[in-house]
């Protein structure tokens, strides 16, 4: 009897003590996946820190910076217009010459120096930030692993790595500095493709979040509801887009993508009736409605001078589109890059409670590619001119990659139609 009382206590004693050990264990788990969670945001902040800094350098350096002079009292200056603009090489502290294959970056005399290697060197600082922590947070799996930590904490670390990205670009060479240029393009293009996959991927949890039983009359019913308010939306913005920006008749450009954009909505209404696919009507209508938002913001682009652009031709101080423009540009980036569930080829994967709760390397990769991005946004995709003030993505270059975006992203849609409507 006495036996079985010692034996009692000590299976208490020792489940007592692994409740002891497993606790704290568990409590670690719970703040470690908070403080993942939470740093998200401060890598957002940094992000959009960078962009205001990538503007003020394209839109007011020139103010600080004297153009295309040295000033022997300031040194300091002279040194960062040799820095920044264009690798100038003055002369007797006076004018400044420059090389022949700078012209095709900075335009005659350097003019345009500045804004578009001042933006690119940014972005490139940015870039290299956020693909140095994508190549050290990668392989990351688990809360206890070191790459956690990394990832969430150290930020003095950070900080001064940061500061060393974001200056190590203004002592490189702009021929160098050019080639990134064209670098950035492929990397935007492929963040755009990103962010296409992942609006797709929400395009259709929403359909079956309005739709959760395909198969009852109530949620029927609802779907059918909710897709032809968004289609006549979407009718009604083609409508509106004929009368907002096809003043005449000779606005042959306009209307071939306002009509492009009719025939494209009615090719993914016919698919999404199909009898293979006809649940993802719901899912077609919200596409078409970014479809045409898509072309509002194609014809948006357009460059004041042309005759059919919706932009006056003086240039405005302040803007509030400008800002929303920014805005949207980080909140893109951030909801593209925590979105590492629509990239991944199985999706029944089962989450223990010590996993990451979101795949780091693939946030920083998106990042780095949004400093790509953003640098094209800033220089309307163009390398060898300026940009106007208070400006955001104008041109006919972003023109026509918006509506490429939009045909990509209507062709994408109507191969994986059926996938979505069993998403």
């Amino acid at each position: 009897m006495a036996e079985e009382k010692t034996d009692r206590r000590g299976s208490e004693a020792v489940y007592l003590e692994e409740l002891s050990m497993t606790q704290p264990k568990k409590i670690d788990v719970t703040v470690e996946r908070r403080k993942s969670l939470r740093v998200r945001y401060y890598y957002g902040v940094m992000f959009l820190i960078t962009n205001f800094v990538a503007w003020f350098i394209r839109d007011y350096i020139q103010r600080v910076i004297p153009e295309n002079h040295c000033k022997p009292s300031l040194p300091f200056l002279c040194y960062k217009v040799t820095i920044v603009s264009c690798e100038s090489i003055c002369l007797g502290g006076s004018k400044c010459h420059f090389s022949g294959s700078i012209l095709r970056t900075c335009g005659i005399g350097g003019h345009d120096c500045i804004q578009t290697t001042g933006v690119l060197r940014i972005s490139f600082g940015c870039f290299m930030f956020f693909f140095m922590m994508f190549l050290t947070t990668m392989k990351t799996s688990k809360l206890q692993e070191i790459r956690n930590v990394w990832h969430s904490g150290w930020w003095p670390a950070k900080c001064i790595l940061l500061v060393i990205s974001m200056t190590f670009p203004f002592f490189i060479s702009s021929e160098y500095i050019h080639f990134y240029g064209e670098i950035a393009r492929i990397g935007a293009g492929i963040f755009l493709a990103l962010q296409l996959i992942s609006v797709i991927q929400f395009i259709a949890w929403w359909n079956n979040y309005w739709m959760p039983d395909q198969h009852a009359k109530q949620s029927c019913s609802l779907g059918l509801f909710m897709s032809t308010i968004f289609y006549v939306a979407s009718v009604c913005g083609v409508v509106a887009l004929y009368i907002l920006y096809v003043p005449r008749s000779s606005c042959i450009l306009n209307i071939f993508f306002v009509s492009w954009t009719a025939v494209l909505l009615f090719v993914m209404m016919l698919i999404s009736l199909h009898s293979k696919v006809n649940r993802g009507l719901l899912s077609s209508g919200i596409m078409a409605s970014y479809i045409v938002f898509l072309c509002w913001s194609a014809i948006r682009s357009e460059p004041a001078g042309d005759k059919c652009s919706p932009k006056k031709q003086e240039p405005r101080h302040h803007d509030w589109s400008f800002f929303i423009g920014i805005c949207a540009v980080v909140m893109a980036t951030f909801s593209t890059g925590i979105d590492s569930e629509s990239f991944q080829f199985r999706k029944d994967e089962i989450q223990e409670e010590d996993d990451i709760p979101y795949k780091y390397g693939f946030f920083h990769l998106v990042f780095s590619l949004g400093a790509m991005y953003f640098a094209m946004l800033f220089i309307n995709w163009n390398l060898n001119s300026s940009t106007r003030k208070w400006s955001i993505d104008v041109g006919w270059a972003s023109t026509w990659v918006k509506i490429i975006n939009e045909w990509f992203a209507a062709t994408i849609y109507s191969e994986c139609s059926h996938t979505l409507c069993t998403y």
